[in-house]
């Protein structure tokens, strides 16, 4: 079982940035790949970015190619996204999911509970 908490988000001017964080707890963390998604109101749920467990391999959404940036900490059980030159279409709720390379959210096991950014224009 891995439980993830996201925290992060907030209201951001378009062209800021700001640092998404997912804690996983469990002692596994480290087996699991990772991902972030995102929900815009009446929009499906889309993938943002994935990392492998090891941090080596990482992917992206050609929408948010060289603009964000994921990483992770597996002393710290953490998972990040650093996210540059926001636009205010990123306006969204961001999820991290564990056990997953895939963009399809169908290939994740555990999801948290999502944190709102919201990118003003």
């Amino acid at each position: 079982q891995v439980q993830l908490v996201e925290s992060g988000g907030g209201l951001v001017q378009a062209g800021g940035s700001l640092r998404l964080s997912c804690a996983a707890s469990g002692r596994t963390f480290s087996r699991y790949a990772m991902g972030w998604f995102r929900q815009a109101p009446g929009k499906e749920r889309e993938f943002v970015a994935s990392i492998s467990w090891s941090g080596d391999s990482t992917y992206y959404a050609d929408s948010v190619k060289g603009r964000f940036t994921i990483s992770r900490d597996n002393a710290k059980n953490t998972v990040y996204l650093q996210m540059n030159s926001l636009k205010p279409e990123d306006t969204a709720d961001y999820y991290c999911a564990a056990g997953g390379l895939d963009s399809s959210p169908k290939g994740y096991l555990y999801w948290g509970q999502g944190t709102q950014v919201t990118v003003s224009s």
